[in-house]
């Protein structure tokens, strides 16, 4: 392995240490893994609700809560229908949960057995039947073209809630909220679907305040010089419209002369210090102006205990949004950033099951493998920080309880390895019912006997893939060749359609290509799953066939298909032919990118807050990597079943530290030995034991000092 550090300027890591009052290391990490901007770095330092965007940044979110609300008015049949995975359980069950709490006339439905991924013409159909009119799809819906044009054929409404790429024709008949639809407006694009649901939840909660959809104007008068300055900003539902600023001589201009009258017409007025703005403003027009304005001082005082008596110029230094920004934050960027904190945290109280929300999106962020980076960090920090305070919710406490996972501190590796491929599972052998079942049963009783019920599909799932590994690799193995060692296929019709996604990973994992395994259902059509390495993207290579496919989506490195048998034969064609000139932009040699590296001395277990700063890892997050030298070996056990492993014991100046060396036996005495001193390249992680939590270094390198 080649272990590569990152050289970076001493200036980089001093200005970030300066600017954001973080200590050294975690500045000088920051800049090694290039997070030096600072709307980056917010996410990385700050974990409050309050910095996640806001849901009205998506152009049709409005559209979407006023067509629910007219559904909780009139009394209508609303639809859920979400996808079978991880991510399409939780987005439908938190939905449900929140329709059902507004008293909506609510049902739902996911694939199950081997129907297909994505709003099907059968439950259009059988839900017109039923008199419904409203369908709202999650985690699934925005290549349903065909699906919702016969929806409002029969008279019904749909809001598509997704989170997938989007084809060349996007749903002309649908409400669409999905960040990667372009122009939607909203910032950020890499949200899981639960996450999009979450989002339109936040939406409806705030649609039930008497803010909803009023235009308020901000406004701030300061003096400048012989001049005062106006400064204005009109928002609706907490998001920032339109802005103004205007520089006045006293009794030199009528108000009317300025932009102010059409600017503020029909808009509530909000100041902070109303007499002071009031003095102001009558100095720059003179007695015969009234302004009706409104004084928010102190009731957001009220929230915010010590700042009654600030203005805003000395409200302004203490603004963590500011340090945030680029930018040079006037005092209305204060009054702005203040006003909508006050507003969120009024209107939180409004949304009962925030927390419960947060634990299911942070799982499906984990789960559908979504970039940690952006909003996604702080979502998963608040849904781990509201599992970590025991307020585990029904369904997850069942899971938990069942995987020994109670009154451990969870995070993000807990749940990918421990959580999340049991609610897959569901969904991987055509029951993902019973997960949304087990996360909305109110009987604990039940909850328990669902929760075992999921327990044995899960293992049944890892007996399916292991019987089948042999004859899926046995194919890709032969496959090579032809797709001129840039793409392996297993296809056949012993395969289960549950598990092609996992086998898929495995094999592009060793064969380092990417991956696609087929199954063959019990109609005429082939189900496959591909997925990526390398970071090659496979969003074009299914896009060249995508008119022998009945459907298809996904990501750029996880997607999956259904085709008709008859056309298998032209699939394997257009394939043979891209892979002969499929390129991957990533180099193949095994490099060890280096966080920090640390004197001994400093190898504390004061660094497992250093650890939890970063946290969570997952993609486009790995967990940081240390490199120490000349580290004492003290002691060293060969562990595990087979003996296999290798677990050290290091003197790293006055502490000593227990070290695992995966597969690591045979290299002891023949690489080193008790008393060598060594160079390691390692992780730092938690173990517990008997209630008992202690740090402990997991090597992934090590050699000899020189």
């Amino acid at each position: 392995m080649v272990w590569e550090k990152k050289e970076i300027a001493r200036e980089v890591v001093k200005e970030l240490h300066d600017r954001f009052d973080c200590d050294p290391l975690t500045a000088s990490i920051l800049a090694r893994r290039g997070i030096t901007e600072s709307s980056d770095i917010l996410f990385y330092l700050e974990e409050d609700s309050r910095y996640l965007h806001s849901p009205f940044l998506f152009d049709q979110m409005e559209d979407a809560v006023d067509r629910i609300y007219s559904a909780v008015d009139e009394g209508e049949k609303v639809l859920i229908f979400g996808d079978r995975d991880a991510d399409g359980i939780t987005s439908t069950t938190i939905l449900y949960q929140c329709l059902k709490d507004m008293g909506i006339d609510v049902s739902w439905r996911i694939p199950s057995g081997n129907d297909s991924y994505g709003l099907s013409m059968q439950a259009v159909e059988e839900f017109a039947q039923n008199y419904g009119s409203l369908i709202i799809t999650v985690d699934c819906g925005i290549t349903n073209n065909a699906e919702i044009e016969r929806a409002k054929e029969l008279g019904i409404d749909v809001i598509v809630v997704d989170h997938h790429n989007p084809q060349e024709q996007i749903p002309e008949q649908a409400i669409i909220i999905n960040p990667k639809v372009e122009n939607c407006g909203y910032p950020f694009k890499d949200l899981a679907g639960c996450g999009v649901t979450y989002k339109l939840i936040s939406a409806l909660q705030f649609a039930k305040s008497d803010l909803y959809k009023q235009q308020i104007c901000l406004m701030n008068v300061r003096p400048a010089n012989d001049s005062y300055i106006i400064e204005c900003v009109k928002t609706v539902n907490c998001c920032e419209t339109a802005r103004i600023s205007e520089t006045l001589i006293p009794n030199l201009i009528s108000i009317n002369d300025t932009r102010l009258v059409d600017f503020l017409s029909g808009q509530q007025i909000f100041v902070w210090d109303a007499p002071l703005q009031l003095k102001m403003l009558t100095k720059i027009f003179g007695d015969g102006i009234d302004f009706n304005v409104a004084d928010i001082r102190p009731e957001i005082a009220s929230a915010f205990s010590g700042i009654e008596n600030m203005s805003l110029m000395r409200l302004a230094p203490k603004s963590k949004l500011a340090r945030y920004t680029d930018k040079e934050s006037s005092e209305l960027d204060t009054f702005f950033n203040l006003f909508v904190t006050f507003i969120q945290k009024r209107t939180n109280n409004l949304y009962t099951n925030n927390e419960k929300d947060l634990q299911l999106t942070a799982i499906a962020t984990i789960a559908d493998l979504m970039p940690l980076k952006n909003e996604n960090r702080i979502i998963v920090k608040l849904g781990l920080k509201s599992m970590n305070t025991g307020k585990l919710r029904e369904g997850l406490f069942e899971l938990f309880s069942k995987q020994k996972l109670l009154g451990k501190r969870t995070a993000s590796k807990e749940l990918a390895f421990d959580i999340i491929p049991l609610l897959n599972s569901t969904g991987r052998l055509g029951q993902p019912e019973i997960a949304i079942k087990l996360f909305l049963e109110p009987d604990e009783t039940e909850r328990n006997k669902l929760a075992d019920e999921i327990l044995v599909l899960n293992k049944t799932r890892k007996q399916l893939g292991d019987d089948l590994w042999p004859l899926v690799d046995d194919a890709a193995h032969q496959s090579l060749p032809k797709y001129n060692n840039n793409l392996v296929i297993a296809a056949d019709s012993q395969i289960h359609r549950g598990v092609t996604g996992i086998l898929a990973n495995k094999l592009s994992q060793c064969y380092n290509v990417p991956a696609i395994v087929i199954a063959e259902p019990e109609d005429n059509t082939l189900v496959g799953s591909i997925r990526s390495v390398r970071g090659y993207d496979v969003t074009e290579l299914l896009e060249q066939c995508s008119d022998l496919f009945v459907a298809h989506g996904g990501h750029n490195f996880a997607a999956g298909f259904t085709l008709y048998k008859n056309n298998f034969a032209e699939f394997e064609h257009r394939l043979v032919t891209a892979a002969q000139i499929m390129e991957f932009p990533q180099g193949e040699e095994k490099t060890l990118c280096i966080d920090a590296e640390l004197p001994p001395n400093y190898i504390t277990p004061d660094l497992l807050k250093l650890v939890d700063t970063f946290e969570p890892y997952g993609e486009c997050n790995p967990q940081l990597v240390f490199l120490a030298k000349k580290l004492k070996i003290f002691a060293a056990d060969l562990i595990g079943k087979d003996a296999s492993h290798l677990k050290l014991t290091l003197s790293c100046g006055s502490t000593k530290w227990p070290a695992l060396l995966w597969s690591g036996a045979e290299r002891f005495k023949r690489d080193f030995d008790i008393g060598s001193y060594v160079d390691i390249v390692f992780n730092i992680n938690r173990n517990t034991f008997n209630g008992v939590e202690t740090p402990q270094m997991i090597l992934l390198d090590i050699k000899q000092s020189q």
